[in-house]
């Protein structure tokens, strides 16, 4: 049941979701479970949260 619940979230927000948020999700499904329970899930699942790059600050703007 939780697994399930773990897996459309995580593919609901294209793999971007980790275990806090997708615990968050849960609360507000009146799921009460454990962060360290999701985080745990997650891992026996292989679902790996796919970190948006950052970009580096630039500050040129054109011909000097």
């Amino acid at each position: 049941m939780v697994k399930e619940q773990i897996i459309t979230i995580f593919n609901e927000n294209k793999k971007r979701y980790g275990y806090r948020r997708i615990t968050q999700e849960l609360h507000n499904n009146d799921i009460c479970v454990n962060h360290k329970t999701v985080q745990k899930l997650m891992k026996q699942l292989g679902l790996v949260c796919q970190v948006r790059a950052k970009r580096k600050y630039n500050s040129y703007k054109g011909e000097v």
